[in-house]
């Protein structure tokens, strides 16, 4: 049920800052009013998809700080193996599909603005954009550290078992 809610949410937060994009134009002669809801709602988007979601429906977590060079430096979580092999497929799958196609929905939406030649309707879509964009690259990073962490897990637990069977084998001779 939980996971449920956290899905709901995340799709619900990007198609709230997506149909209140489009469908404000209707209500509202304000720009200011139209760019501050939807940043907002994609703000808000952002960041339950990076904390909460993120994390329930996929098991991955991401962030990025700067140490004390100035440099940026990557930072991923990710469940155990036996966590992971219990999520829902079903919703992981959902889960990246809406993560991407959002992105798509803002570029289409980005097109038209620059056809109508709207300029600050453009400002709207780049910071929602950006915004998608980064929760995609960060989740995109994350699952790769993940993979690789397995990976090396998984080497080194064959290989301390090759070794400890080897070991046992002389040990007998």
């Amino acid at each position: 049920m939980f996971l449920s809610c956290s899905l709901q949410a995340s799709c619900l937060l990007q198609a709230a800052a997506l149909a209140f994009y489009i469908l404000s134009t209707l209500f509202f002669n304000s720009f200011v009013i139209i760019f501050v809801v939807t940043v907002l709602l994609s703000a808000f988007d952002f960041w339950v998809v990076k904390n909460v979601s993120g994390r329930i429906l996929v098991g991955l977590r991401w962030w990025n700080e700067i140490n004390d060079l100035g440099e940026s430096v990557w930072r991923f979580e990710c469940l155990d193996q036996e966590s992971l092999a219990q999520m829902n497929k079903k919703e992981s799958w959902l889960f990246w599909w809406t993560l991407y196609l959002s992105a798509v929905a803002w570029i289409v939406l980005g097109v038209f603005s620059l056809i109508r030649f709207q300029a600050d309707y453009l400002l709207v879509v780049g910071v929602c954009l950006i915004l998608n964009i980064a929760n995609i690259v960060g989740f995109t990073k994350c699952r790769k550290d993940a993979k690789k962490q397995i990976q090396q897990f998984a080497t080194q637990t064959i290989g301390s078992r090759f070794s400890s069977t080897i070991q046992s084998a002389f040990s007998v001779v």
